[in-house]
């Protein structure tokens, strides 16, 4: 077979099994009922339990699509994990991930893009197969519960536990797979979303406070219009590069940061909003997990069919994000 391009074979996703309903958020910060869901969309989301690791939820999730994908495990070529939670600052977690899967062939990296995570290894795991004509595993994972400052209201409403996983394999029609790529960043907003200290500009230090190892937003308007901004902006561009038109797009993928952002980029691009894959509400925002995660519930519920389009996009910490366009 000639290999000119890859196709979405396998979905998988996973939570953990803890739900955290609003009540519990808004009693503990003082808000009043309804609050955390007019303003971002959320009524619940899933964090990890003492125990429970980055790996283990990875895996939970990859399981899923190679069943999905009915796929040899000897086959799987690349290991990609995209997360700003693994289990350890060294070694990349990866490799732990592809050994309890019993991906013995495969390798295995961790990729940090923060919220547009996935969308960056799906990218490089499509340059893969097309180079190599062998299967990638793509996983996006975050514990996010334990880097949240609870006394931050910006953040502390917004973000979750999940995983969400997909495999590529090798497809000899050119209108399949990823048609369209545009990938951004913008180092000017670096410090809109960060963890002040553990890197090496700022290394762990018995004087360093608690609070500066954990998730700060320092200005979530800031975020929200540049979020937009980022995400209308490469969306556009790549349906443009594949000559197809917003009201082609069959389904609208974008990252679950907050329900009003991506309602926002979805009428700039003046797509239908029932064509919106929506998650929010019951798994909140698990930075790059969101795309991957939202793909595997709707392919749940409706099964993707040959020759759908897919209009994926996000944007965070970074600031990171893009859009990707594929044909199932």
């Amino acid at each position: 077979m000639q290999i000119r391009s890859s196709r979405l074979a396998g979905f998988g996703h996973a939570a953990p099994p803890r739900r955290v309903d609003n009540a519990e958020i808004e009693a503990r910060l003082g808000l009043g009922a309804g609050w955390i869901e007019r303003r971002t969309g959320i009524r619940s989301r899933h964090w990890a339990g003492d125990g429970e690791t980055l790996s283990g939820l990875a895996a939970e999730a990859g399981r899923m699509a190679l069943e999905d994908a009915r796929i040899d495990s000897e086959k799987i070529a690349l290991t990609l994990l995209a997360t700003s939670t693994p289990d350890h600052l060294l070694p990349p977690s990866a490799p732990l991930l592809a050994h309890r899967l019993g991906l013995q062939r495969s390798g295995g990296i961790d990729l940090a893009g923060a919220c547009s995570g996935f969308l960056y290894a799906l990218t490089l795991a499509d340059g893969f197969v097309r180079a190599h004509g062998r299967p990638v595993l793509v996983i996006a994972a975050n514990i996010l519960s334990r880097r949240i400052n609870p006394a931050e209201r910006a953040s502390a409403v917004l973000f979750a536990d999940a995983a969400g996983a997909i495999v590529l394999t090798p497809c000899s029609d050119p209108q399949r797979g990823l048609i369209s790529a545009n990938l951004a960043s913008d180092g000017s907003g670096y410090d809109l979303i960060h963890i002040p200290a553990g890197g090496s500009n700022r290394p762990f230090s018995p004087d360093t406070p608690g609070e500066d190892y954990l998730m700060t937003m320092t200005d979530g308007r800031e975020v929200f219009s540049r979020a937009v901004a980022l995400m209308t902006r490469t969306s556009k561009q790549v349906l443009e590069q594949a000559g197809i038109r917003a009201r082609d797009v069959d389904r609208f993928v974008p990252h679950q940061a907050n329900a009003r952002m991506f309602d926002a980029v979805c009428g700039n691009l003046d797509i239908d909003r029932e064509k919106t894959v929506s998650t929010i509400s019951t798994f909140g925002n698990s930075s790059a997990a969101t795309i991957p995660l939202s793909l595997s519930i709707a392919n749940e519920q409706k099964r993707i069919s040959s020759g759908e389009k897919l209009l994926l996009t996000a944007a965070g910490a970074g600031l990171t994000g893009g859009a990707v366009l594929l044909c199932a």
